[in-house]
């Protein structure tokens, strides 16, 4: 006779209630941050954290069967996918390292995605030899000041609180040197500039700390102990990212399909190409639906490691062979080139509203009168200049600034229309002198020679 596990019926049953409940909580029209908050607080956050603390104690097995089962009844979890640096990489970190009050004070927030994560561990001279990294903390009595510049991070425009690697003692040797922070990224002295790609996208941003003062009880995991909560906070990484479970046929490939039905192709050889990188794809998502079911027994395997390295070589030859079904049409790029970055915008009109990410005026925070001039012009045009061009169903950016003259490109409804209208033109120009003491004059793109 085969033998019951009451303890594992138990759990289930009681994974089950909590669900049942959380379900009965939604409503049409419903905010999804009051619906996350709802699922921290039944513990079906992590399932495997303490009570209290968005979990319930249990096998982190449990975790997959609520996402299906909420995924099943058309809920979104994208507050997941949207502050993964936080939910996938700060928490469980914080659950391992941090103090009663730190767990208590971030977990929250964070799961609902009203405050967003970001993290700060690679410098200009610091990349894969994170050990190496030169940001400075030094301690003032009551806290720390921190100077130094990191890159290459993603959401750092957007984020409320970052995941800071620094070296408080030089003396010792590279890897017992280093101390790990949580530092409020509104801080006084912290300064966020967008690092703009060849598409006008500014998807990742670097970051200076000048003077920054940290307190104390933002230390995670204790003075000297920055690298063991590094690779912790990476291998969590691994995980977070490489071990994300996609829906079949989503991802790169999903969108080549997508582009297949829509142009009606039907080349064989190229269909023959489209089904072998469609293949790639699901192989990565049942290595990753394996590798979920092995975290029950222990650290994070290599698995998510690998999965994020065959799917970055997924997508760039999927979008290389989309470029190649396009044909001509490849080459265009009807979008432009103006500086966009990513913002969180939760769509909340009906209950499973999904989470996108739209560019236009983007917010750069803590832009100080010592800031690059480019930067104090691009604030200029995203927090006045653009919405007061929302009505004319238009934006506009900063393509270059030289003599004293910023030159600008116009989009959306404004794009090959010149400066619109004098009285915009004027308007314009008068924003940008007026806040900007080195623009002496403002010239159109398509004016400009």
């Amino acid at each position: 006779m085969e033998k019951i596990d009451t303890k594992q019926l138990e759990a289930e049953e009681l994974v089950n209630s909590k669900l049942q409940e959380l379900i009965e909580f939604r409503q049409d029209g419903q905010d999804l941050k009051d619906f996350w908050g709802k699922q921290y607080d039944l513990g079906l956050a992590w399932v495997q954290f303490p009570e209290g603390s968005g979990g319930l104690g249990l096998n982190p097995k449990y975790q997959l069967m609520i996402t299906e089962k909420l995924r099943n009844e058309g809920i979104s979890q994208q507050n997941r996918i949207a502050n993964i640096l936080g939910v996938g990489m700060g928490a469980p970190t914080i659950m391992e390292y941090g103090t009663p009050e730190q767990i208590q004070k971030y977990l929250k927030p964070m799961f609902t995605a009203e405050e967003i994560w970001c993290q700060l561990f690679s410098e200009p001279g610091s990349g894969s030899d994170l050990a190496s990294l030169s940001t400075r903390a030094v301690d003032d009595g009551d806290g720390y000041i921190v100077n130094g510049q990191k890159v290459w991070t993603t959401l750092g425009h957007l984020a409320k609180w970052g995941l800071l690697v620094t070296r408080t003692d030089p003396e010792a040797p590279k890897h017992r040197g280093l101390t790990f922070f949580i530092v409020d990224m509104e801080s006084e002295g912290v300064e966020v500039r967008p690092l703009r790609q060849i598409t006008g996208e500014a998807e990742f941003n670097e970051v200076y700390f000048t003077d920054t003062k940290i307190p104390k009880e933002n230390i995670l995991g204790g003075l000297g102990e920055g690298w063991r909560v590094s690779l912790a906070t990476l291998m969590n990484e691994r995980v977070a990212i490489g071990g994300n479970v996609r829906e079949r046929g989503s991802g790169a490939p999903g969108h080549l399909v997508q582009l297949w039905k829509d142009n009606e192709l039907d080349d064989p050889v190229q269909k023959d190409k489209l089904i072998e990188l469609w293949i790639q794809q699901e192989a990565v998502r049942l290595t990753n639906i394996r590798a979920s079911e092995m975290r029950e027994k222990g650290t994070p395997g290599p698995e998510g490691s690998t999965s994020k390295l065959y799917e970055a070589e997924i997508n760039k030859a999927s979008y290389e062979f989309g470029m190649e079904l396009l044909g001509n049409e490849g080459l265009l790029f009807p979008r432009g080139y103006a500086l966009t970055q990513p913002e969180l915008n939760f769509d909340n009109d009906t209950f499973g509203g999904q989470l996108t990410i739209k560019a236009p005026n983007a917010r750069l925070p803590n832009i100080s009168s010592n800031s690059p001039v480019e930067d104090r012009i691009n604030y200029v045009i995203y927090n006045e200049i653009n919405p007061m061009l929302e009505s004319h169903g238009g934006e506009v950016s900063l393509v270059e600034f030289s003599n004293n003259e910023a030159v600008l490109q116009f989009g959306g409804g404004c794009q090959g229309c010149g400066m619109v209208d004098v009285t915009l033109k004027d308007g314009i120009e008068k924003t940008l002198v007026e806040q900007i003491p080195e623009v002496q004059s403002v010239k159109d793109l398509t004016d400009h020679s």
